[in-house]
Formats: structure tokens, C-alpha cells, sequence
């Protein structure tokens, strides 16, 4: 014990503070600094003709990279998506994979191989300071730049820094092809315009297709409503499609709450109204309809019309209102239209001619 605390005390310095007569204080030993080991040295800077071959390699990276992205454009155009045949999609998904996967990767690597292979790796020790705007700072941090150019070689590889530069220019292009598919064919907003509802068309419950009579409709009731003879249609033949377009909600209220323009007056019958059921922000099925305040709500991003007066926009992203079906009754009593839409259905970003 004895030779224990000899050897903590060579250590250990212990020592009575004088304004606190009887306290120990516990001084350790400066620890000395180690420093840095010796800088690493790399097989570029051991070997001029080693690095002259890595940069040729890394160079070749960014090249691959380059012809990614051009292949990736030309793929675009070489094998495009030709309607209802999967086979095309998949040609098409996959080689403008192949090309984009070649164009990101080819920068990747080589920019992490130029960094571990031809940069200098010695460790660096930037002490921190308060950020200032004098003069000797902003020389500083020039110099700083400058040391990194060096370091790192971009000002003096040429051939690393504008094949670099050529794969960086020529990597999004592909992207910026591809969202051309973003646009619909010319004229977007004419493959909207027209629907199956036309003078007479008997609304028809979604999905059993049982016409519906006025007096089937009671105050503040919601039908799901689709034009008779849509769903005669084979599901290969274009129902889906004109489904999606022709969707009513038809309602039902007093007829002194509704608000009506002059020019609709007769576009509803005994306070009944019909309304696209696709929402005019991006097309999800508005289908949440609040009884007490006549309001319609698209669950997707909250959008909100008010049935009362032509379905207006009172909330949400929603650009325009709901377009209004007209209808009547026939000579049975069944809910009939009295046209077709008067304008497009569905999102209103798809009227915007390219």
C-alpha cells in the first residue's frame, strides 16, 4: 500500500488550499501534445507515372458519366412508350435507368476517387476565431482558396477539371428531357372538354348504372353519379378513362339556399345540383360533402367548395370551382342532363396550352 500511494503520488501533486485550510486540490500533469503523425504518402506521389495513369483513370469516370447522360437523352427517343404495350414501358424505364444510373455514378466515383487518390491527405488544424470583415481576413481566406487549388490540383489537371466540368453540364440534361412527359399532347385541355354526359343522358347510380328519379333525392342526400351506359363499357374499352372524367356528385338542397347566376338559373331542378366529382386542383375525388354548411371537401390537400353558390373555391389550392352539370327531368321523372360540361373537368393547370 505504502509503495502504491508513493507511485500516485509522484503523479499526483496534492495540495492545501490556503484560503480553505483542510481541502484537498488534485493537480494533474500536463498532458503534452503528440502532434501529427507523418503525412501518409500515396502511390500518385511516390509514382509521377502512378498519378498521370489515376488521372487518365479518374478522367475516364467523368467521361463515362458524360456518355451516360447522352445515352440516357437518346434513350428517350430510341425505345419510346408506345400505349397499352407494358413491353415499351419497361424498355423504356429501364434503359433511361441504365443511362441516368451511368451519368450520377461516373461522377460519384471519380470525384471520390480524385479525392483519395490525388488530393493531399495531411490532417489540418483551423483554430477557431470570432468571423470577421477586416481586411486581413478576407486575404486570408484568398489564401485559403488558393492553398485548396493547389492542393487538390483543379487549376493545373486540366483534363480532370473540364471532363469534371463536361459531366456536371451534361448529368441533369436527361432529367430535363424526361419532363417534357410532364406535358400532356397539344391541346391538353381539348381531351377534357368533352365527356359522355350529352342532352338526355340519365344519371345513373355508381356502379349498379340505376337511373335515379328527382324524388329519389331527399334534402341534404349525396349520390355517386356516373352517365347511363358508362358502365356497359369493358374496362379495356376506355371505361376507366371516361369514368375518371364524367364522376358527378349530385345533392340536394332547399332551393333558397342555393345562390345562383342568372345565366344558370335553370341548371339545377328543385334545388338539386349536379358537380364534377374531380377536384380543379389535381384531380382526386372530392367526396366529402359537410350536410349543415354545403360545403364539398378534396380530402387529397383540403381544398373546399360551397355547394350553395356554383361550388366556389372557399378554401385550400384549388384554382377554379367545381364545373356544374346541367340538369333537368324527363317526361318519367328520372334526372337527365341537359349537355355536356361547358368547360373542361378536372385540374386547371391541364387548360394551359404548351
Amino acid at each position: 500500500m505504502a509503495e502504491q500511494h508513493g507511485s500516485a503520488a509522484n503523479e499526483m501533486a496534492v495540495d492545501k488550499h490556503e484560503d480553505h485550510p483542510g481541502t484537498a486540490v488534485v493537480v494533474a500533469d500536463a498532458i503534452e501534445n503528440p502532434g501529427f503523425p507523418p503525412p501518409h504518402q500515396r502511390v500518385a506521389d511516390l509514382d509521377p507515372a502512378r498519378e498521370v495513369k489515376i488521372e487518365r483513370g479518374i478522367s475516364a469516370l467523368f467521361w463515362l458519366s458524360i456518355i451516360g447522360s447522352v445515352f440516357a437523352i437518346a434513350a428517350y427517343f430510341i425505345w419510346p412508350i408506345e400505349p397499352g404495350d407494358m413491353t415499351s414501358v419497361r424498355m423504356n424505364n429501364m434503359m433511361l435507368g441504365v443511362g441516368i444510373t451511368l451519368g450520377l455514378l461516373g461522377i460519384g466515383f471519380g470525384a471520390v476517387h480524385w479525392a483519395k487518390a490525388l488530393m493531399h491527405g495531411h490532417d489540418l488544424v483551423e483554430a477557431r476565431h470570432q468571423t470577421r470583415g477586416k481586411e486581413t481576413t478576407r486575404a486570408r481566406a484568398v489564401e485559403i482558396f488558393q492553398e485548396a487549388n493547389e492542393e487538390s490540383g483543379f487549376g493545373r489537371r486540366a483534363l480532370l477539371r473540364n471532363s469534371l466540368i463536361g459531366a456536371l453540364v451534361v448529368s441533369p440534361l436527361a432529367g430535363i428531357v424526361i419532363f417534357r412527359d410532364l406535358a400532356p399532347a397539344a391541346e391538353p385541355h381539348a381531351l377534357l372538354r368533352h365527356t359522355l354526359w350529352s342532352k338526355d343522358t340519365r344519371l345513373t347510380i355508381d356502379p349498379s348504372g340505376a337511373p335515379i328519379k328527382a324524388s329519389d333525392v331527399t334534402l341534404g342526400s349525396v349520390f355517386h353519379v356516373v352517365p347511363d351506359g358508362l358502365m356497359d363499357l369493358p374496362h379495356d374499352g376506355g371505361l376507366l378513362e371516361e369514368k375518371a372524367k364524367s364522376a358527378v356528385l349530385l345533392m340536394r338542397l332547399k332551393p333558397e339556399d342555393l345562390i345562383e347566376t342568372p345565366e344558370r338559373k335553370d341548371w339545377s331542378y328543385d334545388g338539386i345540383v349536379a358537380y364534377s366529382k374531380i377536384c380543379t386542383h389535381v384531380g382526386c375525388p372530392v367526396a366529402l360533402y359537410e350536410q349543415q354548411t354545403h360545403h364539398l371537401l378534396c380530402p387529397c390537400h383540403q381544398s373546399e367548395f360551397d355547394v350553395s353558390e356554383g361550388a366556389k373555391v372557399i378554401f385550400g389550392p384549388a384554382a377554379r370551382p367545381l364545373p356544374q352539370l346541367p340538369i333537368t327531368v324527363d317526361s318519367e321523372g328520372y334526372l337527365v342532363a341537359q349537355s355536356d360540361f361547358t368547360e373542361p373537368v378536372g385540374p386547371s393547370f391541364w387548360e394551359r396550352e404548351r
